[in-house]
């Protein structure tokens, strides 16, 4: 197989640092090594030095495309492939291409030069990360509309960071290094302010950050290394699912705050021996809590508690650990010393453990959950010890049996032993204690001693009540048992069905979330929803969740350890251990609410489709009222006209020649304009529109719109200072023309429409405002759809398509198109773009010159 190639990306804190100069000068630095190196593509921008770069570098011709009249470049990645260079160097790895490229997007073109074995140098900003578009947007109120997944970046091999100092970039800007002089201020005053680059190089920071902490954990996982290294702060937060959590994750919270990139994850230790041992509803508002919180809920599977915590912190490269004080009483003690100080003795000097106090303390931990041996490993450990130990203790413990003595002194002794034993641990112990202890009375204590015989008949009588005394202890000791651990299951059972029944119902939880509560609850490994093929009757996963990424994979039922049928093709498969027959119960109502969430989604998408349907049977039931009269008429026209001028019968004059042409062109442009609106609607309807999205002054777009309309009828008053808007300027061109055309037809006779455009904190508005007799509120919804004409507006030259048409438009383009009433009658269409950078600068008082066009004719949309 052959190499896959590898990638190095220059991760920007912002536009203008100097990603590209850095890519063309490690460009020129490989080069002088005698590495076979190309340009497929670099953008320059016009910036000089960026240019000089670029010389004494082989570039591979751009490929070029038309798209709606205009000609852009694109990177050919067919002639990189074909001239196979050891390193490649491609621009912008974010960029989207023109429609009509072999891939939408450039960084699947730079999967396949990967995948080809040649290495790729790339560019990319931190704001273009798809994963911080929304906190980008909420910092410079600009939504990024070219992204790159985060997945694609974190493969590169080496990412290294282009970062500047805020106030330096802003002053290459002022110097004009990076924009054309026309555009310093504006950007200075919005997108280039001081916050915003402080807040992005933050962000660049944190991210590039975490990169290199996943290089950092890679690195140990390869080299076997266990100590913690202090790189980063990282808190492990110990859960038990009981009332203190929310206590430990808050304290937890704090500590972080006070370390910049701390790093929270809480972790709850799970038993593999049945249903965890928690309360599951304690356990989800904890989850809620720690994400509220930015830090992760962890799960874990693991019999000795303390292990498995170390084994976790030390996993993550964690370097605090954060417990609560015990919950046990004072005598629970006996038992062992209790996870805190455990982990406290077993962490070392390089992990810190932090003991907190809190509400809970010495109140006792509860009754245990759905736990499978019913008193516990080490209760019946000691049980064990005191039931084998302590008669034989007991017995050297006392003196010698003087001549006479009392010998039922000795029997409530060695009963004592014997009861201790079964309360500690339960049945087998306790009985192992009679038996030992009737022995030793026998032996010891009983005239004759040392011998197995029993001279007087009350002692018989005593032996055999020690005895049936310690059986009967240990018998309700063993019921007592078996009646708290069925009271525990059925406790975690109905709490589990409880709030896996509710949150189905309320329709929260999706397939994914409802397989890892299952999971979750069971303590396994992966869970998975199984479906079968009906004809092929092969199966096939639709979900799964792990707890781990290397986790076995379940494609067959044969590959799970418990499966559960849910109706004749699908099954809810679980890996990790084999259930005991009690837990079976609960899994089957998880598998019964599976089929449920199936079913709801299923009914859900085919429900979305039958919409689809009736939607796409009403359009065409309109197209076809539409095409019936609308199409016909300038058709006829045409015709007519045709007819007139191949007749012989009559001598045409040059001047009704002139006519006659005229009425066919007019005619043609109507067809045009409206088979036009047609496709765009279908196109629309299809969801096959793709913007191509880019920066543009509205100067360069509006004036160009409304070349099809009457000179004089429209007045245009677009500011200069506006800021640029992020748009496609040929969607953007049809959309005002289609609404500048609408508001002249409709606009009152002899007074012009106005075009009016301003900037509104981060946005752009362009009015369109005219003054007829308007539309009632209850109407100006409908007006925006298809094959929608209001009033009694004539059948002939529109289907009703042209506002919406230009909605659809703007709407892919992430604007808005409302109407509002003209204050003193008409109507004002409101077009509502975003900006490139935020206006908040306040803009010049000075606008451009009022621009009146006439023109012969053109064709005008319907209203609606």
């Amino acid at each position: 197989m052959a190499r896959r190639g590898r990638l190095r990306i220059y991760l920007g804190a912002a536009p203008g640092v100097g990603k590209t100069y850095a890519m063309l000068s490690e460009a020129h630095r490989r080069v002088e090594r005698g590495t076979d190196l190309v340009v497929a593509l670099v953008e320059h921008h016009d910036r000089p030095r960026t240019q000089v770069l670029r010389h004494g570098l082989e570039e591979v011709p751009r490929r070029e495309l038309e798209y709606r009249g205009s000609v852009f470049s694109e990177m050919d990645t067919a002639a990189v492939l074909r001239r196979r260079p050891r390193v490649a160097l491609v621009d912008e790895l974010a960029h989207t291409n023109v429609p009509g490229s072999p891939n939408e997007k450039r960084w699947q073109d730079v999967d396949e030069l990967l995948d080809a074995g040649i290495d790729v140098i790339s560019t990319v900003n931190i704001q273009h990360l798809e994963s911080l578009g929304d906190v980008v947007e909420s910092i410079t109120g600009v939504r990024q509309r070219e992204t790159v997944p985060d997945e694609v970046v974190r493969r590169a091999e080496q990412i290294e960071l282009v970062d500047m100092a805020p106030e330096a970039l802003r002053r290459r800007m002022a110097h004009g290094n990076i924009y054309a002089p026309d555009k310093v201020d504006a950007a200075l005053s919005r997108y280039f302010r001081l916050g915003n680059l402080t807040a992005l190089r933050e962000l660049a920071l944190l991210w590039t950050a975490d990169r290199v902490d996943a290089y950092l954990q890679q690195y140990r996982a390869e080299h076997g290394i266990r100590s913690t290294w202090h790189a980063r702060e990282r808190i492990v937060v110990g859960l038990t699912g009981g009332p203190e959590g929310s206590t430990l994750i808050r304290r937890a919270a704090r500590m972080a705050a006070k370390s910049s990139g701390a790093e929270i994850l809480a972790v709850y230790i799970a038993r593999s021996d049945g249903l965890t041992s928690a309360s599951p509803r304690e356990l989800a508002a904890q989850r809620t809590l720690v994400e509220q919180l930015g830090g992760t809920f962890h799960h874990v599977i693991g019999d000795d508690v303390p292990s498995a915590l170390m084994e976790f912190a030390r996993g993550v490269n964690a370097n605090q650990i954060v417990l609560g004080s015990s919950r046990r009483k004072s005598w629970q003690y006996v038992f062992g010393p209790g996870v805190g100080v455990i982990v406290a003795r077993e962490s070392g000097p390089d992990i810190d453990v932090h003991i907190v106090t809190h509400d809970e303390v010495a109140k006792g931990r509860g009754l245990p959950v759905a736990r499978g041996a019913r008193l516990g490993r080490s209760r019946t450990l000691s049980g064990w010890l005191v039931g084998l130990l302590g008669p034989i203790l007991l017995a050297l413990a006392l003196p010698p049996p003087a001549p006479g003595a009392a010998f039922a002194s000795d029997v409530l002794l060695f009963l004592s032993v014997a009861v201790i034993a079964a309360l500690v641990g339960g049945l087998y112990p306790g009985l192992a204690s009679a038996t030992v202890g009737s022995l030793l009375l026998n032996f010891v204590f009983a005239p004759p001693t040392h011998e197995w015989t029993v001279a007087d008949g009350h002692n018989v009588v005593a032996i055999v009540t020690f005895v049936a005394i310690a059986v009967a202890v240990a018998v309700v000791v063993d019921r007592s048992a078996r009646r708290t651990q069925q009271a525990a299951r059925l406790r975690a059972e109905s709490e589990t069905l409880t709030l896996l029944a509710g949150s189905v119902l309320r329709g929260e939880d999706t397939l994914a979330a409802l397989l890892e509560r299952a999971r979750e609850t069971f303590g396994m490994d992966t869970a998975a929803l199984l479906e079968r093929d009906r004809e092929r009757r092969r199966w096939s996963c639709v979900s799964s969740v792990s707890v781990v990424g290397d986790a076995r994979p379940l494609r067959t039922p044969d590959d799970a350890d418990v499966d559960v049928p849910i109706g004749d093709h699908t099954m809810l498969a679980l890996s990790g251990r084999v259930l005991p027959a009690e837990d079976r119960r609960v899994l089957s109502a998880f598998a019964a609410h599976v089929a449920a969430v199936v079913d709801r989604e299923r009914l859900k998408d085919e429900a979305e489709r039958a919409h689809k349907l009736a939607e796409g049977n009403r359009i065409r039931t309109a197209l076809l009222a539409a095409v019936s009269h609308d199409l016909r008429t300038p058709l006829a026209a045409i015709k007519a006209s045709v007819s007139s001028l191949r007749s012989d019968d009559v001598a045409w004059s040059p001047e009704d020649e002139a006519d006659l042409l005229e009425s066919i062109e007019q005619g043609a442009d109507r067809l045009d304009q409206l088979v036009g609106n047609l496709l765009d609607m279908s196109r629309l309807q299809t969801g096959t529109v793709e913007p191509l999205i880019r920066e543009l002054d509205l100067d360069e777009v509006v004036p160009r719109a409304l070349g099809g309309v009457p000179e004089g009828s429209v007045l245009l008053d677009v500011p200069e200072s506006l800021p640029f808007v992020a748009a496609d300027p040929g969607l953007l061109e049809r959309s005002v023309a289609n609404i500048v055309e609408n508001a002249v037809k409709y606009g009152a006779d002899g007074l012009p429409v106005v075009v009016r455009a301003s900037a509104l904190d981060e946005r752009v508005e362009l009015r369109v405002v005219d003054r007829g007799r308007g539309v009632p509120d209850s109407d100006k919804g409908r007006i925006f759809e298809p094959f929608q004409r209001y009033g009694d507006t004539p059948r002939g030259d529109g289907v009703g398509l042209g506002l919406a048409v230009a909605r659809g438009f703007v709407e892919a383009m992430h604007g808005t198109l409302d109407a509002e009433d003209t204050p003193g009658g008409g109507m004002t269409m409101v077009l509502t773009l975003p900006t490139t950078a935020p206006a908040g600068a306040t803009a010049s008082a000075s606008s451009r010159p009022t621009n009146e066009r006439r023109a012969d004719h053109a064709p005008s949309p319907r209203r609606g």
